[in-house]
């Protein structure tokens, strides 16, 4: 069972930004689309961003434009930068595949406040 780590949240102020890291115990990025996830409080959980396989990006719109995915295959790992942050960016997020295959990891808090 492939097991995911996210890191690199916290607190931030409205118009900053925060760098997400998904490590797997796996090499599975080669082999699947992977996305990026988010839960806010009382929310469903929703896709925020996904990578293909070939590279091919696609992101929700409320995020078009302030957030970018990438991933690394060699090194298991996968990013996302995220930009100009909102309060209603504010949640848990998570990596998967794209769709979801395995568990969900911890997740990483992401708190835009002043």
């Amino acid at each position: 069972q492939v097991q995911f780590v996210e890191s690199g949240g916290g607190l931030v102020q409205p118009g900053g930004s925060l760098r997400l890291s998904c490590a797997a115990s796996g090499s599975i990025f080669s082999i699947y689309a992977m996305a990026w996830y988010r839960q806010a409080p009382g929310k469903q959980r929703e896709l925020v961003a996904a990578i293909a396989t070939g590279g091919r990006t696609n992101y929700a719109d409320s995020v078009k434009g302030r957030f970018t995915i990438s991933r690394d295959n060699a090194k298991n790992t996968m990013n996302l930068q995220m930009n100009s942050l909102k309060p209603e960016d504010t949640a848990v997020y998570y990596c998967n595949t794209n769709p979801r295959y395995f568990s969900w990891g911890q997740g990483t808090q992401v708190t835009v406040s002043s």
